[in-house]
Parts: C-alpha cells; structure tokens; sequence
C-alpha cells in the first residue's frame, strides 16, 4: 500500500453495519474494480482459530466494534475522488443502507483541483468530443464537442462504464430517438445523445445534486427543458409515457431491480441499455434479463465493466 498513497491516492473509508457489508461491498467495487479492503470483525474468534489456530488476539482487535464493517476504496490521482463519493453515496442511499464516509487527510478544494489537471477534452466514439468545462484550448478534430462540468455528480466519461455506453448509444441514437436517462448523474449520456440528434431525453437522479448539476450542464450544451427534462426521482417512480431508447448505467443490484419495470416504459422496437455491471456479476444480470422478457443483441466490455443492448424478446 505504501506505493499507492506515495502517489497521492485518496483513501475513502465507508463505515456499514456489518449486515450491509456484501451490498456495500458490490458498490464500492463498482467504483473501484481493481481491488477494495474490508474490515469486518464480526466473527473474529472463529476466522482466527479457523486461520491460525490460536485465541490470541490482539487487544485492539478485539474491541474493535463487531457490529460495523469499514470498505477502504482507493482512487487514483488521475480519477475524480468527488465522484466515487458522489457514486457510493447514492447508491448506498438508493439500498437504503446506512454508512458514514470518511477521505483521508485531503481537502475538498484540493481534490478538486488536483483531479481536474488530468481530465483533459478526451474523443469518444466516431463523433463527440468531451470537454471539460475549463479547457478553453482544445481542438475539436472536426467532432461535436460536449461541454460537461461534472462537479461531484458522476459522469466524466473517463469511467470505462460511461464511455462504453456513449460509444454504444452513438451506434442507436437517430433523429426519431426519445431517451430516458435513470440514474442521469452529470446528465452526460442525455446531452450526448442530443447532441447526436435525439428528439427528447428525460433523466432521473436519486440525487438532488446530480439533478441540479444535469441541468446545468444541459444550458452549457444549449438545451433547455423543452429538449433536456431532469426530476429527482427512485429508478421510473416519476416516469410516464414510452421512449424508443431507455439508459441505465448504474449497478447490478438496481438494475434487477429496474428490468422489473423497465419494460412498460419502452417502445415495442425500442432498445434498452445497460451499463455499470462489473464482470463478476454477468450471469445473474443476464438471468434476470430473461426473466423480465428481455434478449441481448449486443455485449460490450472494457476493463471488466459490461455494457448490454437489449431489446423486447
């Protein structure tokens, strides 16, 4: 570990009863799938004699409190630590889990400004162009440009997660397409799929924040609400009406939760999109994919994360 906070990686410690322990633990790897730490002392007595073969324990150990279990998630310098929290937080929120979150001895501000020195206006896909709201000397290469000022919601397009499904949404997005955004974040997949030449887009946050900011970042896009509506909202509770493409890139658990729902809301010919699922848990996503009368036409992967196109079996 030395060589990793040598490197000024920011330490965030999740705090969860320990019952909550494997859900937390899903999430946090949502954000960093390459490797969290747990402390759990639940059942201490029992992993030490199992392991060791001995009773002897240290003191501090054995008044650590067994009701609580402690995630450390670790990002690195060139990723944005405001959004792993932004991430963790609604997520956590969303399961209902209650969880107390920590950073290590580095400032907000600090993390703000260290992280932005590396996101730099980044070519997505054949078309978009990504632009941090605070380089002014870019080239568009000829792209159209997506003005994105992420703030602490989640969405840079650095993640593999958010760049697979703007690189798969640019492959679905015409001039007839209507869109539903759930879990919006930053708003980025909504207004790159305007700016691709999408009819409407809806977004959902479960976070005021990301909400506030989606709006934002839709007027710095030029897209006011008659183009670009945004609600808080739980998964489809402030959802009406059907749409020809729905996006949804969030977590494994939520999205079973939401291929429960999501078919009402999508056109007969309409194709749902689905990212944010970590590699490990593919076969039971694509379990409940059938069971809610779904097929998958197209599978995508980078870096462990997987991104699904389906359509109506």
């Amino acid at each position: 570990m030395d060589n990793i906070m040598e490197e000024n990686w920011s330490e965030i410690a999740i705090t969860v009863d320990t019952k909550d322990i494997e859900t937390a633990g899903n999430i946090a790897n949502m954000v960093v799938p390459y490797g969290i730490y747990i402390e759990d002392y639940s059942d201490l007595e029992n992993e030490v004699m199992e392991i060791a073969h001995i009773d002897l324990i240290e003191e501090s150990l054995l008044n650590a409190d067994r009701t609580k279990a402690i995630i450390h998630v670790y990002v690195n310098p060139h990723e944005n630590p405001l959004e792993a929290v932004s991430f963790i937080k609604e997520r956590l929120d969303s399961e209902n889990i209650k969880y107390e979150i920590n950073i290590s001895n580095c400032a907000t501000e600090d993390w703000v400004n260290n992280w932005k020195q590396y996101f730099h206006p980044m070519p997505i896909g054949e078309k978009l162009l990504i632009r941090p709201t605070w380089e002014d000397e870019y080239d568009p290469q000829g792209r159209t440009v997506l003005h994105i000022e992420p703030g602490l919601a989640f969405g840079t397009g650095s993640h593999p997660t958010t760049k697979l499904c703007l690189e798969t949404l640019e492959k679905h997005i015409d001039k007839d397409s209507t869109v539903l955004d759930i879990g919006c974040g930053s708003g980025i997949l909504s207004i790159a799929c305007l700016l691709l030449g999408a009819k409407s887009a809806f977004g959902v946050d479960i976070d005021s924040l990301a909400v506030k900011t989606a709006k934002e970042n839709a007027l710095e896009n030029g897209f006011k609400d008659d183009k670009f509506t945004v609600v808080q909202g739980n998964l489809s509770d402030k959802v009406t009406g059907k749409y020809k493409v729905i996006v949804a890139n969030i977590v494994a658990d939520i999205i079973m939760e939401f291929n429960k729902e999501v078919g009402r809301f999508l056109e007969d010919d309409g194709v749902y999109i689905t990212g944010g699922i970590i590699e490990s848990r593919e076969p039971e996503v694509l379990d409940s994919f059938g069971e809610n009368g779904f097929k998958v036409i197209e599978r995508y992967e980078e870096k462990g994360w997987l991104v699904f196109v389906l359509k109506k079996a």
